[in-house]
Parts: structure tokens; sequence; C-alpha cells
């Protein structure tokens, strides 16, 4: 049984920092993209940053750009998103997904996690 677990998220204030954690269990994603995606209330979801499981290869979100860091560790089967500068407009519930290709649509990604939340107050 394929699991994506984020874990991390909570409540922190404006400037602050955060780092998510998404564990991978139930198969191996090598050939596959991680991604973060994050959907705030009365909004659509949306990509932040997929990193290349195998090449490591990244991408960011204009909105997250130079605050957002996306990293994998493949011993541990784990995908981390380290967010720094957080801003109320960061408030989300955010989810771990895993998909082929490199793509920010939510759409071709198979696989997803629960969700965590995070709220940084002004």
């Amino acid at each position: 049984q394929v699991q994506l677990v984020e874990s991390g998220g909570g409540l922190v204030q404006a400037g602050g920092s955060l780092r998510l954690s998404c564990a991978v269990s139930g198969r191996t994603f090598s050939g596959y993209v991680m991604a973060w995606f994050r959907q705030a209330p009365g909004k659509e979801r949306e990509i932040i940053s997929f990193i290349s499981w195998s090449t490591g290869g990244t991408y960011y979100a204009d909105s997250v750009k130079g605050r957002f860091t996306i990293s994998r560790d493949n011993a541990k089967n784990t995908v981390y998103l380290q967010m720094n500068s957080l801003r109320p407009e960061d408030t989300a519930v955010y989810y771990c997904a895993a998909g082929v290709g490199y793509d920010i649509r939510s759409k071709n990604y198979d696989y997803w996690g629960q969700g965590t939340q995070v709220t940084v107050s002004s």
C-alpha cells in the first residue's frame, strides 16, 4: 500500500520558518517527481515546488522562490520543504504528491498525502 505522510505543519508568526516532511512508503518512486502543493480556503490547489527523485532537478513557483527549498533524502524515502520568511498568504493545507514527469498540474500526480495545515499569523 502506497503511503505519503506529511508532517511538520503548524502555527507560526510571519517571518518564521517551518520544515515539512513527506515520508514515502509502499513502493519506490525512483523515476518519479515529488511535489508540494497547497490549497487555501476558497482557492484552487497550486503547485509550490517539485523535485526529481532521481536527478534532484527542482522547480519553484514564483510566489515561494528564494524562500522555500525542496530536498529529498533517498535513504529515508523522505522529501522535505523548508519554508523560511513565511507570510500570512502562505497559510494553506500543504500536500505532498508523486507523479511521473515534470508537471505543475495536480491532475498529473497519482499519489497524494493527507495534507498538513500551515497557518502564518501576522
